[in-house]
């Protein structure tokens, strides 16, 4: 199966500054590693109680009409868990609302809206960045299925959110999640603001004229955005699709590396240090010491768009569309292709190649 997609990288940046935002990405690492031992980096996670199912519960889920015993997540092949492997890093990078988001209550503070695999191979050096569409219909954990965008949420209700998510990730990419990294919105609009705005090249206008209350527009060509504008652009989908919006996430991701790289921190740490102290209060990861030397490897690759291989998951490739009835009602979800996951595990294994 051919992987390619068409190209949506930044233009090439002068690698004249590339020391210093190799050595910006290490204290960006060491910054979180810092703050996990010293000021509990992820205790804003929000806590909530969840009493597992009653004995009664157990039983009865056992049964359907027939009387034949429901398939689980560990019956199904398909969700196999994989094994770890030495030679390969993999990073699942989460966005959620988060509670400070106006519309956190209606639909969700927890609930997924970005959700993407950056995978490192140590032994050639290649890169890729893998979004995962939020409505893909999935087995998540025991007979239950509901879109991947709930993982995370049904993690923090039991206590295990990253450990949780990591390991559900895994069962549907085929490939071994080492760590986690999630983002709410709210530290992705300060973080911006903090680099002094980030800059993307257009081919065409990007207009959203339903989802923000105005008309929010972007021109063809080279744009400068503050935290406020790359929010809404990376979050904009009534006037086009998730799999559009998945592509613009990455755009911005990709010219927040390129800001980094032309940080000068020595010229301004007070910058360096505000930067710092947004990730420690809006990000949760599981990255420790032992990843320091991992990160600045990983840096090193982002030297040049041209190094990271960038791939959508959508109805074009891997996924199809259709609604189904469920617990929940009758919802808009995607399936994978085929009715299984051996094109999405494809997918992740070759594009590494």
């Amino acid at each position: 199966m051919n992987f390619n997609q068409p190209n949506f990288n930044q233009p090439n940046h002068s690698n004249r500054k590339h020391y210093w935002g190799v050595m910006f990405f290490v204290l960006l690492a060491m910054g979180l590693i810092y703050s996990s031992a010293q000021f509990g980096l992820g205790s804003n996670e929000i806590e909530i109680t969840h009493d597992d199912e009653t004995v009664w519960q157990k039983v009865a889920n056992l049964f359907i009409i027939s009387g034949e015993k429901l398939p689980t997540i560990d019956d199904d092949i398909d969700y196999k868990m994989p094994k770890e492997e030495k030679n390969r890093w993999d990073i699942l990078i989460l966005g959620v609302r988060g509670e400070d988001d106006e519309d956190a209550e209606e639909a969700g503070a927890l609930l997924t809206d970005t959700m993407m695999v950056l995978s490192y191979d140590m032994a050639t050096k290649k890169t890729s960045l893998i979004s995962i569409p939020r409505d893909l219909y999935v087995r998540i954990y025991g007979t239950k299925k509901n879109k991947i965008n709930s993982a995370y949420e049904i993690g923090v209700l039991r206590n295990n959110a990253l450990g949780f998510t990591k390991k559900l990730i895994s069962r549907i990419t085929g490939v071994y999640i080492d760590n986690a990294i999630v983002l709410d919105f709210s530290s992705f609009k300060t973080l911006i603001d903090d680099l002094g705005g980030v800059d993307i090249e257009l081919e065409r206008p990007f207009t959203e004229s339903q989802q923000w209350g105005y008309e929010f527009s972007l021109p063809a060509g080279l744009n400068h955005l503050d935290g406020q504008t790359a929010l809404y652009y990376t979050r904009s989908r009534f006037s086009s699709t998730d799999f559009d919006r998945a592509q613009r996430q990455q755009k911005i991701i990709l010219a927040i590396k390129d800001k980094v790289l032309e940080l000068d921190l020595l010229a301004d740490p007070i910058k360096s240090l505000s930067i710092l102290n947004s990730i420690r209060k809006n990000i949760e990861t599981d990255l420790n010491i032992f990843d320091a030397n991992g990160l600045y490897e990983l840096s090193k690759q982002f030297d040049s768009d041209s190094n990271i291989k960038r791939y959508v998951i959508t109805t074009e490739n891997l996924v199809y569309d259709t609604h189904m009835q469920t617990e929940y009602g009758n919802l808009y979800v995607l399936l994978p292709v085929g009715d299984n996951l051996q094109g999405i595990k494809q997918l992740f294994q070759e594009i590494l190649k």
